[in-house]
């Protein structure tokens, strides 16, 4: 039930924000000159997967979780896409190829031995990441790792269609600001 809803509200997504989604690829081609992000992630059972985002960071940072990327990395045009969670849109396209869920845990880079050591641990990767979640409404970040493996096990063992929509909602309404970015 959930693939199928991810499915449709995925497909309804990218037919409806491609216009906006293209406007700020145009504007990222000024703003960095290379406004599409693809990076390797793991996925279901760790399996490696590309996640598409807009940049909001410069070219030239260094390919780190968030919370150890420095602030300044950070674009203009960067700072509103987080801001508005617009830079996720592309994330859309992960989830139509059944890469990625809307609602799960979110994907970790594979050099994130600690989180992936906690992950592992509650049986986090038995699901598809997803683009928002439990730790994301709440502003729990990769920098808390077991706190972060906490509450993603949480999340799977409680997700009903009630709170796979209430985090959709709560997320496109605002709620959680999205990965911290250090201050290096």
């Amino acid at each position: 039930m959930i693939r199928l809803l991810d499915i449709f509200a995925s497909l309804l997504g990218v037919l409806i924000l491609w216009p906006v989604i293209l406007i700020f690829i145009i504007i990222g081609m000024f703003d960095t000159g290379s406004p599409v992000f693809i990076q390797e992630r793991m996925g279901k059972n760790k399996k490696s997967f590309k996640l598409i985002k807009l940049r909001t960071m410069s070219v030239e940072t260094k390919s780190v979780a968030s919370h150890l990327a420095n602030s300044a990395s950070i674009t203009k045009l960067g700072a509103f896409l987080r801001k508005t969670k617009i830079d996720e849109l592309p994330q859309l396209i992960n989830v139509l190829k059944g890469e990625m869920s809307l609602v799960g845990p979110r994907p970790n880079l594979f050099n994130q031995a600690e989180l992936i050591k906690e992950r592992d641990a509650l049986g986090v990767y038995e699901v598809l990441p997803g683009i928002t979640g439990l730790a994301q409404v709440q502003n729990i970040d990769m920098s808390t790792p077991a706190l972060l493996a906490k509450i993603d096990r949480q999340m799977i063992d409680t997700l009903t269609l009630t709170n796979y929509f209430r985090y959709i909602i709560m997320t496109a309404t605002g709620s959680g600001t999205g990965d911290a970015v250090g201050s290096k």
